[in-house]
């Protein structure tokens, strides 16, 4: 990569490394950090995402755009290149955290040394306490969550199995005092059973993006709402629930795959566009 690997003094790390008390001895940078005025919000989740996972990552953060918010994530496969990616086509900025040195031999996973370069391209950051040739090791990535969680005011978790690396980043988060929420799922699916367990231990559910504006405490503007463009998809949802009605007969009028047709359905009531009542879906 074109872009120079810097170590950054004591006084120049991220505000909030600070307050941890595992803070990193070192901390090596490319790219471009926040302000110290930007909200960081750390989304993680499972390497085995499900579509509705995906959906939900993508709209949550698309729904920032606009607004003083970094994205902070792990560039490991799964939700967090997903979310890494979210943020680039919203134009927002976004840190990732590798479990390696950010020297291009060994940065990893390497299937996202491309990702990497376009994150720093974009006016984005990465950031390691490992020394630039450092490869990657089962250990260094806990010891990377803590800075993932260390440096972010909020932690996000979409999807995780109930023994994961991304319960550890939660966990260490709320030792750290930092909000927790999280996107409720299916009773049915594995990747549910990490979010409901933190709902369980006190994480915030999140269902809109308003909700997730709530937890960041930044005040949702309505030039920005409006800003946020809907797909012929979704116009085509709103059109049809003038008149209130059932989801399977919603569906059937939509004339797509179930399971597509339940996707952008779940992603509209997590954007707040819709929302069931009384066993028919109106518009919010």
């Amino acid at each position: 990569m074109e872009h120079a690997i810097r170590q950054l003094s004591q006084s120049d790390f991220p505000e909030l490394l600070h307050e941890i008390p595992d803070k990193p001895k070192e901390l090596f940078v490319m790219g471009t950090l926040p302000s110290k005025d930007t909200k960081l919000l750390c989304v993680v989740g499972s390497r085995k995402y499900t579509p509705y996972g995906r959906e939900v990552c993508e709209k949550l953060i698309a729904d920032l755009r606009g607004y003083d918010v970094a994205i902070v994530s792990g560039l490991a496969l799964g939700i967090d290149s997903i979310a890494h990616r979210a943020a680039l086509a919203a134009n927002i900025q976004t840190i990732a955290v590798p479990g390696s040195g950010l020297g291009e031999k060994v940065l990893y996973p390497a299937i996202h040394r491309g990702l990497a370069k376009q994150i720093v391209d974009s006016g984005g950051a990465l950031l390691s306490e490992f020394q630039e040739d450092f490869q990657a090791t089962p250990y260094s990535f806990p010891q990377r969550n803590r800075i993932m969680a260390g440096l972010s005011h909020v932690v996000l978790v979409i999807e995780a199995i109930e023994k994961s690396g991304t319960l550890i980043t939660s966990r260490l988060a709320l030792e750290y005092n930092r909000d927790v929420c999280t996107v409720p799922g299916s009773i049915f699916s594995k990747n549910s059973h990490g979010p409901h367990m933190l709902i369980r231990l006190g994480a915030v559910p999140v269902s809109s993006s308003k909700e997730l504006f709530e937890v960041l405490g930044i005040e949702q503007s309505e030039k920005n709402v409006q800003d946020n463009t809907l797909s012929d998809t979704e116009q085509k949802v709103i059109k049809l629930l003038e008149i209130p009605m059932p989801r399977d007969e919603l569906i059937q009028k939509l004339n797509i795959p179930v399971q597509d047709a339940n996707v952008l359905l779940s992603s509209m009531e997590i954007k707040g566009l819709i929302t069931e009542r009384m066993g028919e879906l109106h518009v919010q």
